[in-house]
């Protein structure tokens, strides 16, 4: 797949979630377009076009970035803060789904200008129902802005 062409960036460590989202996307037709990504160092490289990613046209953001917290390398958080902590990147819809279940990682994010937080449902169905309608509403329902 073209790199430059992604509309959601899934960025999770752990294989079995990120074979259940990628799975609740593909059954709603939303996979086409979809970069799994495992530690918050490649997310960072691939947002902004550096490392391995230092080709990819970074004028062409994802549509949506679902984002774990709990990731090796650099932290959930710190990839959102420097996300939303750049007027390049701001305006892409972050969307945290994680097992925390902490009130502070709540409110850190939604400081830092998380646009969801959704706590993982432990049920493999209400997962699967999840990431479903998060694909669904952000790549069809959601109007973007152009800039």
């Amino acid at each position: 797949m073209d790199h430059d062409d992604v509309d959601i960036l899934l960025v999770e460590d752990t294989e079995s979630d990120a074979e259940l989202a990628i799975r609740a996307l593909r059954k709603r037709g939303l996979a086409n377009k979809v970069v799994w990504l495992t530690d918050g160092a490649q997310a960072l490289d691939f947002v902004f076009g550096t490392g391995d990613y230092v080709q990819r046209d970074t004028g062409r953001h994802p549509k949506v970035i679902l984002l774990d917290l709990r990731l090796p390398k650099v932290s959930g958080i710190e990839v959102l803060r420097r996300i939303k902590g750049d007027p390049r990147t701001r305006k892409i819809p972050v969307v945290v789904v994680t097992s925390s279940k902490e009130d502070s990682d709540l409110d850190e994010c939604y400081a830092l200008g998380v646009n969801s937080y959704i706590s993982k449902p432990v049920e493999f169905d209400e997962f699967t129902k999840a990431v479903g309608d998060l694909g669904f509403y952000w790549l069809l329902v959601n109007r973007r802005s152009a800039s």
